[in-house]
């Protein structure tokens, strides 16, 4: 069922109305009397029969009207059997206030579950439960109670409502933006993150989205729908629980799954969601994404009245990616005509006291940056809007004149202007009126760069999308019969694990180039296939009940003569008996000793909010101590597996750092797609790990592999 009748509704019932002031079942009727609701208003208390001159009703299935929306003010116990009677008046969604659901635990999640199935059966969308409520600015459909929030175009979904009063009072105070929705999403028992991205990107009211995330039920959808409203709309996400101790925080607060991770982040960028690490500035980036085209080619000039300000601001916008690029020739001379001898021109652009005397000049040296077809968007830094304050009344009409004509200069040339001013907390009336024309103004030079720089990470996105990654994937699509035969003898053999020999022959049916091992019984067997090699070989235990060969001394390497092998074939048999006495030993495996090269890991596993995902990094024993790796949601294009190899910091390891030879990337890439393919070919595929990966100049070696299957087969999409 669509949203639309319930955020959008016509006719509200308070369920738990109140005639004590101090409660929200009072609060509500209250604030929706005073913003001038116009729909029907339903108090619903069998001990009244008025509040506020609204008649009061036993039940809501006794109210004659129809009803949109329930606002559910009781306690949590009661809400299956409030469910059951809105479903007999065929209400259509209810908003849950009450917490004491999954976030508690057990007994908790045994209620939600009794609430959404009741709920489903009579088909009630759930918003919440654990919610501050919901907001309808354009249409004073207010139930949360807050007042005065600013009306605007910016929808507003948080899991936190302390969260949601932050950013609607920090609107209220330094802005001039607004809200067009609010919804307290809490535990999405029912409605989902996405769902809510789905009607906002159809809403004609609002412009951009702004979230605070503590956790997500269903990370691929989400993201699968944020990919189609991003190309529409900015979202901008800030999401909490990167910590430890912020994980249990958040997963106590809403009972959803919490936890920040590269990942998410990852999943969130590759879907054009705009990241935010800091809560500071979360409403800035929305205000200006809201506001203002973005920059086509994440290139940015800085005009500024002082050097020290424009030397941090470019510092800190290209410590954020963002390009500062030479203004071309024909606008360092035009701006050299406006501007006193010792002006510096270049980019950033210091006027060197030329606006001192008439601060409008800031407006003809804007428009002339403006006007560089190698500047995507400006950056005005230091005393504008104070000049009238600081040095003479007089100047304030020549800085109100400047406003005006920069305000005008953002709609004709299509590219954004942000201002930074010393002078924001004073509110004078020449930056009022750049906030009138939609340029945002802070006092933060951090915050001011944080917002431009959106405004090209935007762009960027929006100039390089293409629609290759929708997060889908298709399981079963090649799949091998030979490949699925050996998983279906590990699930007959009653395994979970595939040994190493099985797991690099699933990878060999598919293409990939495992090292050519040979599983044998004895020590004669590994001194003939070593010798036919004519290499120096590895020998590793092979068991079931040993997963980690090396902790239990079932490796041995660099063995070069038939004493060498008979004797390691002896060691690593008694070492895997002591190490458990009972292990099932089906051989020993012997393998070549694969050639000098750099070592990398690539594995894949389930996540909990966005299902399979895939690692790449430095491998070998390096990988836990360094943890130098990346993150992608599969299934992975052949792009993102060239950015998932160069965004390490051990990347320029393979590009051929300090005269090395170059390594082969291209295998890497083609490795990475490729356990990408053998994920979606065989759904009991629960985790893979591959390392090491030894990379050289020209191709490379698997030199272990390892493969563990769900605990049932079952359905692949279930995570």
């Amino acid at each position: 069922m669509s949203l639309e009748s319930i955020l959008n509704a016509e006719s509200v019932a308070i369920v738990g109305a109140s005639k004590n002031e101090t409660k929200r079942g009072y609060q509500t009727i209250r604030t929706l009397v005073d913003e001038k609701y116009e729909g029907n208003i339903y108090p619903v208390n069998p001990k009244e029969k008025s509040i506020m001159g609204f008649k009061c009703y036993k039940n809501v299935s006794d109210i004659k009207g129809s009803v949109d929306v329930a606002l559910v003010c009781t306690p949590a116990r009661s809400l299956p059997a409030v469910l059951e009677d809105c479903g007999q008046k065929r209400v259509k969604g209810a908003v849950i206030l009450a917490g004491g659901f999954g976030e508690i635990g057990d007994d908790g999640r045994k209620l939600e579950n009794e609430m959404v199935a009741v709920a489903n059966k009579h088909n009630i969308r759930l918003i919440g439960p654990n919610t501050s409520g919901m907001l309808n600015l354009h249409d004073s459909l207010n139930l949360v109670g807050l007042k005065d929030t600013p009306k605007g175009d910016i929808a507003l979904l948080t899991q936190s409502g302390n969260m949601a009063l932050t950013l609607i009072t920090e609107a209220k105070i330094k802005s001039r933006k607004g809200f067009s929705y609010y919804v307290g999403v809490g535990n999405e028992a029912d409605i989902k993150f996405h769902e809510y991205l789905e009607f906002f990107r159809q809403d004609p009211k609002t412009k951009a989205i702004l979230m605070y995330v503590e956790g997500l039920r269903n990370g691929r959808e989400f993201v699968q729908q944020a990919q189609k409203t991003t190309l529409e709309k900015p979202i901008i996400l800030l999401k909490s629980g990167r910590s430890s101790t912020g994980k249990k925080s958040a997963g106590s607060h809403t009972g959803a799954l919490a936890g920040i991770s590269e990942v998410a982040k990852g999943a969130f960028q590759l879907a054009g969601i705009i990241v935010i690490e800091n809560s500071d500035e979360l409403f800035p980036a929305a205000e200006t994404l809201s506001s203002l085209p973005p920059i086509k080619n994440n290139k940015i000039a800085i005009l500024a009245d002082g050097g020290g300000h424009a030397t941090i601001a470019a510092d800190i916008l290209t410590d954020l990616g963002v390009e500062i690029p030479e203004l071309n020739a024909k606008t360092q001379a035009n701006l050299r005509k406006i501007l006193p001898a010792a002006a510096s021109v270049p980019n950033p652009v210091d006027v060197a006291g030329g606006t001192d005397a008439d601060p409008s000049v800031f407006a003809d040296c804007a428009d002339i940056i403006l006007k560089d077809p190698n500047v995507g968007g400006l950056m005005v830094v230091g005393l504008f809007g104070g000049y009238g304050i600081r040095f003479a009344e007089s100047l304030s009409l020549m800085e109100e004149d400047a406003a005006h004509r920069m305000g005008k200069m953002v709609k004709k040339r299509h590219k954004p202007i942000v201002l930074h001013s010393l002078y924001n907390s004073e509110r004078p009336h020449a930056l009022e009126l750049l906030r009138y024309y939609n340029i945002p103004v802070y006092d933060s030079l951090d915050i001011s760069a944080k917002c431009i720089s959106v405004l090209a990470e935007y762009g960027n996105y929006l100039n390089s999308y293409r629609p290759k990654h929708n997060f889908d994937l298709n399981w079963g699509a090649n799949a091998r019969p030979e490949g699925q035969k050996i998983i279906d003898a590990a699930r007959h053999d009653g395994r979970r694990a595939l040994l190493e020999h099985e797991a690099k022959e699933l990878f060999a049916i598919h293409g990939a180039p495992v090292t050519g091992d040979r599983l044998v019984q004895t020590p004669d067997e590994a001194v003939e296939f070593a010798q036919s090699l004519e290499k120096t070989v590895v020998l590793k235990i092979v068991s079931p009940d040993i997963l980690h060969k090396s902790d239990a001394g079932g490796v041995r390497v660099n063995l070069k003569t038939e004493k060498d092998i008979r004797s390691a074939f002896k060691e690593i048999t008694a070492n895997a008996h002591q190490y458990q006495k009972n292990a099932d030993i089906r051989g020993i495996l012997v393998s070549p000793m694969a050639n000098k090269g750099v070592e990398v890991i690539i594995g894949t596993k389930y996540d909990d909010q966005f299902g399979p995902v895939i690692m790449y990094g430095l491998g070998g024993i390096m990988v836990e101590i360094i943890k130098d790796v990346s993150f992608r949601v599969l299934p992975i294009t052949r792009s993102a597996a060239k950015r998932m190899i160069e965004q390490t910091k051990s990347f320029p390891i393979l590009d051929g750092a300090r005269g090395n030879p170059k390594l082969d990337q291209q295998a890497i890439r083609k490795l990475l797609m490729l356990c990408s393919e053998i994920v979606e070919a065989y759904p009991d595929i629960e985790e893979m790990d591959l390392n090491p990966v030894i990379v050289h100049e020209k191709g490379i070696s698997i030199v272990d592999a390892r493969v563990i299957l769900k605990q049932k087969t079952g359905d692949p999409s279930s995570f």
